[in-house]
């Protein structure tokens, strides 16, 4: 429920990314080191004369990285939902099976994910795998009983986060460090919520959990969209603040895996609410 990439991305720039540094960018003259021979007239001439570095030399991420990033991980999500698709389609049984692994997986390759200190780029590949399977599976059951919800919510989905970049860039929505507060504790919350609704719809064998397709279901539901699609304000500012703070380039997968994260929820809850909305 809550992006990865919150947890670390501040710490990460306070300590200067440290784990994350370059051994200087390939083309361009380092520092002499304390106690070596000073330079020459000639060397310090070549120095001043090279260009500026930009992001790419000095191995700094940029927003083509995260764009690049954000496409590869959504590809293994397209590619092994597909699959999670066809094979649920094929045995409900195994729908099933890879739903609930999908779930377990994302849960526990998430919290290695977020707690780890050296970013693991096998891992992040790893989780879109799993959530491929999970979505692909869930996807197929939930169109299976309510036939077209699966085409609703991708357009939901693509429109919304369509809207929220247009706000963003237009400074209809800024992210302040208030707006952050008030966000991580509504996450943090919500996360709790979703757990305990999860162990609700188990027991009672209530997909919708709490409040079912009634006026108090929807009414969750309508929270949880507004509250996924606001957090993609947070990985638009995310995003940003990396770039502007000179995170390493391998940072853009942590960013991209954010990303993904939040519109895999978008989507999800998209699905609850015309559940609901079909009942």
């Amino acid at each position: 429920m809550s992006n990865p990439a919150f947890n670390r991305l501040e710490q990460d720039a306070r300590s200067g990314y440290a784990g994350f540094q370059s051994s200087g960018a390939p083309g361009h003259p380092t520092a002499p080191h304390v106690g070596s021979d000073y330079p020459t007239q000639e060397q310090l001439q070549e120095m001043y004369a090279q260009p500026s570095a930009g992001p790419v030399q000095t191995d700094r991420v940029t927003m083509d990285d995260v764009i690049m990033r954000t496409l590869t991980l959504f590809g293994i999500v397209l590619v092994t939902g597909t699959a999670g698709w066809l094979l649920s389609a094929a045995n409900p049984s195994l729908g099933l099976l890879l739903w609930g692994g999908g779930v377990v997986g994302t849960l526990v390759i998430g919290l290695i994910i977020a707690f780890r200190k050296v970013l693991s780029v096998p891992l992040i590949l790893t989780y879109a795998v799993f959530e491929g399977l999970f979505v692909g599976a869930l996807s197929q059951s939930w169109n299976d009983r309510y036939d077209g919800l699966v085409g609703q919510a991708v357009l939901a989905t693509v429109a919304t986060f369509a809207g929220m970049f247009l706000a963003y860039k237009a400074g209809w929505i800024k992210v302040t460090n208030k707006f952050r507060r008030i966000m991580v504790m509504a996450l943090a919350g919500y996360a709790i919520f979703a757990l305990i609704n999860f162990g609700y719809a188990l027991i009672t064998s209530q997909p919708l959990g709490f409040g079912g397709s009634g006026g108090l279901g929807i009414a969750i539901s309508v929270f949880a969209v507004g509250l996924a699609a606001f957090t993609l304000a947070l990985d638009f500012d995310q995003i940003e603040y990396a770039i502007a703070t000179g995170a390493p380039r391998q940072y853009s997968w942590l960013l991209a895996h954010g990303l993904i994260v939040t519109l895999v929820w978008l989507y999800v809850e998209f699905l609850r609410l015309f559940a609901r909305l079909r009942d």
